[in-house]
């Protein structure tokens, strides 16, 4: 009886030391450039080089370990506690070293190449995140959470992404197409092709991009384009959460569909430019727009 005892104690301590085994085990995730990325424990000073990347590090929780953010990093409010270490188009370098972080998030396309690989060259773990896809995003948080040790917390977030947009794409499946012009910058004026995200969220909505097939991901063009595209529809995203005041220029061209129909419509940026799980919410909205305009033709 002894002797049992004894193999069911092993076995309990062994049991309650599989969890301390896995943390302690390198985690190793495939960043959005094809690289592998490991670290030997669990992130513990992470900084984020762009608003989407903070903002998703905090979703996957790991919000605790964020240590050093660029500006512009306001969501969750949490978030704007963080300290700067500069812009995405800019980074403070000094600032970051003195952070001493064990991971840092780029944003491949954002920050500035030779700054991020001088990172690299000193020393620091650097992932490259770039989701252009909703499915990417899912995949983020997990890789995040991953990275974080958080998994518990980032996988139902994750999960929840993508059940919700899975959700959209069964309602709006069937939706009639209707052409839409999205502005996502007023001075110069710019749009997004069909490999952007926003493109995406256009089309789960039943919308055809008037731009799509222009070579730029975020192409400018000029204003006698979007009235020679004749728009059935114009989205904006503005320049604060709560301002659609690039919508009003428009209102002087009354040939343009989308004017004559009142067919302008604002969305919050931050739930349409960030590749983060507040996308669902910015696509449920673009969607319910599109539909108001299906319904004035």
């Amino acid at each position: 009886m002894v002797a049992r005892m004894g193999q069911w104690t092993v076995f309990t301590i062994l049991i309650a030391l599989l969890p301390l085994a896995a943390m302690a085990a390198p985690r190793c995730v495939e960043d959005d450039v094809g690289r592998e990325v490991c670290l030997e424990h669990p992130a513990q000073r992470i900084v984020g080089l762009s608003p989407g990347a903070v903002e998703l590090l905090f979703s996957a929780g790991a919000g605790e370990q964020v240590v050093g953010a660029v500006g512009f990093s306001d969501e969750p409010p949490a978030a704007r506690k963080v300290p700067r270490v500069g812009s995405y188009k800019r980074l403070d370098l000094e600032a970051i070293l003195a952070l001493k972080p064990d991971l840092v998030i780029a944003w491949r396309s954002g920050n500035p190449a030779g700054q991020t690989e001088q990172l690299e060259r000193l020393g620091l773990t650097v992932y490259y995140s770039e989701p252009v896809r909703f499915e990417m995003i899912g995949t983020t948080l997990e890789r995040f959470a991953r990275l974080a040790g958080t998994e518990q917390l980032g996988k139902p977030v994750a999960e929840q992404f993508r059940a919700g947009i899975d959700a959209l794409r069964q309602r709006h499946g069937d939706a009639k197409p209707i052409t839409v012009f999205y502005q996502v910058w007023e001075e110069p004026l710019m749009t997004v092709n069909d490999r952007h995200l926003i493109s995406e969220a256009i089309r789960l909505c039943g919308g055809v991009n008037v731009f799509g097939e222009l070579p730029a991901l975020t192409p400018r063009i000029g204003r006698e384009a979007v009235l020679g595209a004749d728009p059935e529809v114009i989205i904006a995203g503005g320049m604060g959460e709560d301002n659609p005041a690039w919508l009003d220029p428009w209102r002087e061209f009354g040939s343009l569909t989308a004017v004559r129909r009142d067919n302008l419509f604002f969305v919050p940026p931050s739930t349409l430019q960030r590749p983060t799980p507040r996308m669902l919410e910015g696509t449920r909205r673009l969607c319910k727009h599109l539909e108001q305009a299906r319904a004035r033709r």
